[in-house]
């Protein structure tokens, strides 16, 4: 847990921040400090390949020091499906994995489940807001990133919550959803992110070193040149 020294915290509206530890989730949470929220930040150890994210996550956390980080243990492994989350199939490199519709990556469901458990800790903290990182330009193809889920689960929370059913209602925050990764990296750069801290590779070594191929390290490397930013990734080629 990182906890604020800032006493106005308590007249601060509250938000619930999904957080990896990777480059778009913590430059969400810079956005969301800066719109004046207090920030309480929720990751998931979900079964996942290595737990270098959860690590950098939680150095995030401490970092930017928002008021309370979460660690929820679920096991996405026992349904698999997914390169993320079962040892059989293979994470592929970047121009593989470019080829395919849906890539095998994706893991079923998993903004689905993450949000559901972020707006139970909403409702309990009573937070009306919730903030995640996805994004529909520079992205890897996944359906649960679109606008369209992000407007179909919002009338769903407020359809199904105590907070919705009594007016106070609930809203998913996406400042990123239409911004490049180029675009992404230069708001956050002003906003004081220190990218050296995060993680975003899909086979990360327990160093945090990122493998320099799969798909989510092209995208923030080519981010990352685009923006005209020197990139701070450790790779451990």
């Amino acid at each position: 847990m990182a906890n604020t020294s800032d006493d106005n915290t308590m007249t601060k509206p509250k938000a619930v921040v999904l957080t990896s530890g990777g480059l778009d989730s913590t430059t969400v949470i810079a956005i969301a400090q800066s719109q004046g929220y207090e920030c309480y930040s929720l990751s998931f150890d979900y079964g996942q390949r290595h737990r270098a994210e959860l690590n950098a996550a939680q150095k995030v956390a401490e970092s930017m020091q928002v008021t309370e980080h979460k660690v929820v243990n679920l096991d996405l492994r026992t349904i698999g499906g997914s390169a993320l989350t079962d040892d059989q199939i293979s994470v592929p490199d970047a121009a593989s994995e470019a080829s395919t519709d849906i890539p095998v990556t994706y893991v079923p469901a998993r903004n689905t489940v993450f949000l559901s458990i972020a707006l139970g800790w909403a409702e309990v903290l009573g937070a009306n807001a919730i903030f995640i990182g996805v994004n529909a330009v520079d992205y890897s193809g996944y359906p649960d990133c679109r606008p369209q889920f992000i407007e179909a689960f919002q009338q769903m929370a407020n359809l199904a919550t105590k907070a919705g059913v009594e007016g106070a209602g609930l809203e998913i925050h996406t400042p990123l959803i239409h911004m490049t990764k180029a675009e992404i990296i230069q708001m956050g750069i002003s906003l004081g992110v220190d990218y050296a801290k995060t993680v975003s590779c899909y086979s990360a070594n327990s160093a945090g070193e990122a493998c320099g191929k799969c798909d989510s390290c092209s995208l923030r490397a080519k981010g990352f040149a685009d923006a005209g930013v020197k990139d701070p990734t450790h790779y451990s080629v």
